[in-house]
């Protein structure tokens, strides 16, 4: 079975780690019976957070948040809503379908170009 999105989910992290940011992935994909799934609501996992959370303040953002996805995938209208949320609260947010996008995205971010 193949899992695109994980292989670059691996890359992305992998790629932060080396270049050292403050950063972590929300593990929200993950597969669970219903009431599990009720128990990590009631903890507080939310959906449509974003895959990966960058705690770098830069320029007039305070923090990175991207979603990946594999092309023909899309947003959700819960992950739009958390774009949205954390816009209003000072965050970059973009939408990244391959590595290289997440790399130009990164760079573009912490060089204060976006």
């Amino acid at each position: 079975m193949l899992f695109p999105e994980d292989d670059l989910q691996m890359a992305v992290a992998q790629y932060l780690d080396l270049i050292s940011l403050a950063w972590f992935h929300v593990a929200n994909e993950r597969k669970t019976t219903k009431r599990a799934g009720a128990r990590l609501k009631r903890k507080g996992v939310k959906a449509g957070v974003p895959d990966v959370l960058i705690f770098e303040p830069k320029g007039k953002y305070h923090g990175l948040a991207i979603e990946l996805k594999i092309k023909p995938n899309y947003i959700s209208p819960a992950q739009k809503g958390w774009f949205t949320r954390l816009e209003m609260k000072g965050w970059f947010c973009k939408c990244c379908y391959n590595f290289d996008e997440v790399q130009e995205t990164v760079t573009n971010y912490l060089e204060k170009k976006v």
